[in-house]
């Protein structure tokens, strides 16, 4: 297979950047949904803009389950080469940032005969894929940017050849590997997508948008479920206004009657249930949990009977 050449992989990587950090984005809270709805004003939807954590929780309860130990049948001493970078962090880095941008990558130096292991996410690295193998047949990949994201150090990987490049300054070196020394990491890869699937889907996105513009209309609902909005019917005109305020507080407020003998009424608006919101969130957790392999227990739903050992274990056999 001829090389596609490293200007094709840089525009194949800024085309799915834009996926990657929206991935991560959601998995760091920190994505703020655009605001929909015919009833409460973008400006009062702002002040109560809610935060969840669901996305994150699909990718940690996967991701704590899967424990690297060691190399079996290890012929070349790869463990050893393991155990010089890290090895506490290094494969739970690489499996994590898999499950949320859908692949990672481990790039391969040598640098005076030390092999070092570093894993790059799949919005700073790309490449193209083998798909008898799986590994690259070419990479590229920033290895560092500046504080505006443009690429200062870039690398761009071939078979027996790694070429660094900062600016002008170009590096190759050589080596004995026939792949390219950047491997991909994949979560659930097929024939039609090679480089795999995010745990964080549109699917769940969804779920989670939905439940976070619930808890919104919650909390509005509830400065109207604190404090009821009260009336007065049948005040004479004369009577002095009213301080707004003080007649929300009070608990005690006197009213005359006027020349002709009348008297105001009071009442006081229906309180609005909080009960429809309740059921709403846990739908949206329903639907979130079957998406992505979860329990209610798991998204904060307990139960007043809980299940047994065994019944929990069934509930997270997707897992």
């Amino acid at each position: 297979m001829e090389p596609t050449g490293i200007d094709y992989l840089r525009d194949k990587l800024e085309a799915r950047r834009p996926r990657v950090r929206l991935k991560y984005a959601q998995y760091d809270m920190k994505y703020l949904d655009q605001d929909i709805g015919i009833t409460i004003p973008p400006a009062l939807r702002f002040q109560y803009r809610s935060t969840l954590g669901w996305c994150a929780k699909a990718v940690d309860a996967l991701a704590d389950r899967l424990i690297f130990r060691e190399f079996s049948n290890d012929n070349f001493d790869f463990n050893s080469i393991y155990r010089m970078n890290n090895p506490d962090t290094l494969f739970d880095s690489a499996i994590l940032s898999a499950l949320i941008s859908s692949c990672s990558f481990v790039y391969i130096s040598d640098f005076d005969g030390d092999i070092r292991l570093q894993v790059i996410d799949g919005g700073n690295a790309t490449g193209v894929i083998d798909p008898i193998t799986g590994l690259l047949t070419e990479g590229y990949a920033v290895l560092e940017s500046d504080d505006n994201g443009k690429p200062v150090l870039e690398a761009y990987f071939l078979p027996g050849e790694t070429t660094y490049i900062k600016g002008k300054d170009i590096d190759r070196r050589t080596h004995a590997s026939p792949y390219p020394l950047l491997v991909p990491i994949i979560h659930r890869p097929d024939a039609v997508r090679p480089f795999g699937r995010s745990r964080i889907t549109r699917s769940a996105m969804y779920y989670q948008r939905y439940a976070k513009r619930t808890l919104e209309r919650a909390d509005i609902t509830a400065e109207f479920y604190s404090f009821p909005q009260k009336y007065v019917v049948g005040l004479s005109q004369d009577a002095e206004p009213m301080d707004v305020w003080k007649a929300t507080i009070s608990s005690m407020l006197q009213f005359t009657k006027d020349e002709d003998g009348d008297s105001p009424k009071l009442g006081q608006f229906t309180t609005p249930s909080m009960a429809p919101f309740v059921e709403q969130l846990r739908t949206a957790a329903a639907g979130f949990a079957g998406e992505t392999g979860l329990t209610l227990d798991d998204l904060g739903f307990v139960t007043d009977n809980p299940s047994s050992a065994e019944a929990i274990k069934a509930s997270h056999e997707t897992l």
